[in-house]
């Protein structure tokens, strides 16, 4: 049997589907890239036919990844495989991924239809979408929750009108291992030509078993894994990529299979995507939690002192996590610099490399000691910040003055800029974040807005630490995410409400 397992990404449409994990389109861009550097097999870059903006983020994408094959999901509607085709048909490899409930609770109550016609509609639009290209996905929507047989004769037409790929979805997580592995195997012993097609698993995280039941489908010979970055994706999310990724390669005892990603990516992917979409990775998420790696209790400590292989079955280098310090300084130059980024595995373009380059060294004057986490975290500030800093007609911090202590009513004032002009303006305050918002609020006027994440996280250790702010705000029914970096707590909230309100602000 075939021991190449294909992993198809689907982090820029369903995990974008979840709430708040919505991105623009130069942040979806920006994920594409680290997929491709991943080296995933299949993007799913979208939906196309669900909104103009989706179809010009899956045809942008199509038309700029080189190294993956870029798949549309699209409903069994002519109308959807349409536009799947124009948006995908500039990939180097477009992949159409149409999909059609088969199981009794979905027919009934969300198509409306009979078994019969479901077969017709599969047979049909199969077909059809077979006349714009030859690798076709077909996906049989809450698979698990179907007939076995009913689901080998859906198989069976989507075969001979052309799919390549049979996906067989979780679709609400209700599945075991055993039962997935056993599915598998059921629709491979059955379903015709069955050597000649991929099957693949696509598994929600409802009962917190995406992960394994992933891999139970790999055991009973599904050679394409459909998961996302980070898990992302609708209610609980999806098959973790980085950790069913890793349980393959750390396992091949048992799984005997390999995939094409580069692992040594991971770490850089999931920071990415937490940064884009506001959040951080839990403290004990397997791969790229901050725990995961970290030994407290003091056995522990002792058998990874003696033998890391007592507690650690992986490494951080493995994943792409740096734990080295970096031995560069204030008065270290840009082609050392350079040097160093290469060695963390960073080439930038050279405006990229003199702006990161500029921000070291005003972080040098702040710090002791600067950590490649600090230098991480500037690179992948800076990627997902300089877009939303020049969105037109948008504010940038010029400077701001703080007055605050525990018996007085907090002040700040505010100097913001926009192209060649200035504006000023000075609010009271609960504190002086509150202060410095209705500062930035005076001169700008935005729309009402919540406040739905206020985090602050620090990058490395010590008092003279990066403090990285995440700020989400929401207007009309859409999220708006900003960060801020700097040494200086007020200072990063203040650029990151500062960005949160660009964008929204463009929206109108």
């Amino acid at each position: 049997m075939n021991k190449q397992v294909k992993i198809f990404d689907t982090t820029l449409r369903d995990g974008e589907q979840s709430p708040g994990c919505s991105m623009n389109l130069k942040e979806k861009i920006e994920v594409a890239k680290c997929l491709e550097r991943l080296k995933v097999d299949v993007i799913e870059a979208g939906f196309a036919i669900s909104s103009p903006g989706d179809f010009e983020s899956v045809k942008t994408i199509a038309e700029t990844v080189k190294d993956c094959t870029v798949a549309s999901l699209a409903r069994a509607a002519v109308k959807d495989l349409d536009a799947a085709w124009e948006a995908v048909k500039g990939a180097v490899d477009p992949r159409i991924h149409l999909f059609i409930a088969t199981s009794p609770l979905h027919m009934q109550y969300k198509l409306r239809m009979t078994e019969e016609q479901v077969l017709e509609k599969t047979a049909a639009m199969v077909a059809y979408a077979s006349k714009y290209c030859s690798n076709i996905e077909f996906s049989c929507e809450d698979a698990t929750r179907s007939d076995p047989d009913f689901l080998v004769k859906v198989c069976n037409l989507a075969v001979a009108g052309g799919a390549k790929v049979l996906n067989i979805p979780d679709t609400v997580g209700y599945t075991t291992p055993a039962e997935m592995q056993a599915l598998i195997e059921y629709l491979m012993a059955r379903v015709d030509r069955a050597d000649e097609i991929e099957f693949s698993v696509h598994c929600h995280n409802d009962l917190g078993m995406a992960v394994a039941n992933s891999l139970g489908g790999v055991l009973g010979g599904a050679r394409q894994i459909e998961c996302t970055i980070n898990g992302l994706g609708e209610r609980a999310g999806n098959t973790s990529l980085e950790e069913v990724v890793m349980a393959m390669r750390t396992r091949p005892d048992i799984y005997q299979v390999e995939t094409r990603i580069d692992t040594t990516q991971i770490w850089r992917a999931s920071k990415t995507v937490y940064n884009i979409i506001g959040q951080s990775a839990p403290l004990n998420k397997p791969i790229v939690g901050k725990n995961a790696f970290a030994h407290e209790s003091g056995i522990h400590q002792h058998g990874v002192l003696a033998n890391k292989l007592t507690y650690e079955i992986l490494t951080p280098e493995a994943v792409g996590i740096q734990t080295n310090n970096i031995v560069l300084g204030k008065h270290s130059g840009k082609h050392a610099f350079e040097s160093h980024l290469a060695e963390m595995g960073y080439h930038l373009e050279a405006d990229e490399l003199l702006r990161c380059f500029d921000e070291f060294k005003v972080l040098c004057d702040k710090k002791k000691t600067v950590s490649d986490a600090d230098i991480e975290a500037i690179i992948l500030h800076k990627k997902t910040r300089d877009d939303d800093v020049e969105i037109e007609g948008g504010f940038e911090l010029d400077w701001f003055a703080v007055h605050t202590s525990n018996f007085t009513t907090a002040t700040c004032t505010v100097s913001l800029k926009r192209g060649e002009e200035k504006f000023e303006n000075v609010s009271l305050g609960d504190g002086p974040i509150d202060a410095a918002f209705k500062a930035i609020d005076g001169i700008v006027n935005p729309p009402a807005c919540t406040f739905d994440i206020y985090n602050i996280h620090s990058i490395s250790e010590g008092k003279d630490t990066l403090g990285d702010v995440t700020i989400r705000i929401a207007s009309g029914g859409k999220t708006y995410v900003g960060r801020g970096l700097s040494t200086d707590i007020i200072e990063a909230s203040i650029k990151a409400y500062i960005i949160a309100i660009n964008k929204l602000m463009a929206t109108q």
